[in-house]
């Protein structure tokens, strides 16, 4: 674990305590167990406080691959999409969730994803 400070680090932790709440606020109970975070090795990220706000409150990260994007370029066309679908949506359950999402991929048009693969050439 880095032994780095840097200013940036309070700032992250204000952002995982605000984080912390609004979980709490939206989904009572989901943090009893603690938290599990992919974040990757910047410098707030991987600073002393950062470490022990995290210590703190129990959650777990997740180990970032070295040189791993966050996304594969194909899933940029997937997302804009996906969220103006769920836009606005509450779900009781995660069970209710997950129907959706799978509703939604099946309902998809054959070209959706070919359409989304072609235009990476024009990029």
């Amino acid at each position: 674990m880095s032994k780095r400070v840097t200013p940036f680090a309070s700032r992250y932790c204000s952002t995982l305590d605000r984080l912390k709440e609004a979980i709490r606020r939206k989904r009572p109970g989901l943090l009893r167990r603690g938290a599990v975070l992919q974040h990757d090795n910047a410098t707030p990220h991987s600073a002393n406080l950062t470490q022990q706000w995290l210590q703190r409150y129990g959650w777990e990260i997740l180990p970032y691959p070295a040189h791993s994007p966050d996304l594969a370029p194909s899933d940029f066309h997937l997302f804009g999409p996906l969220k103006r679908h769920l836009g606005g949506m509450a779900f009781e359950t995660e069970d209710d969730r997950i129907s959706e999402l799978r509703n939604w991929f099946d309902n998809l048009d054959v070209d959706f994803f070919r359409v989304g693969i072609n235009s990476l050439l024009s990029r």
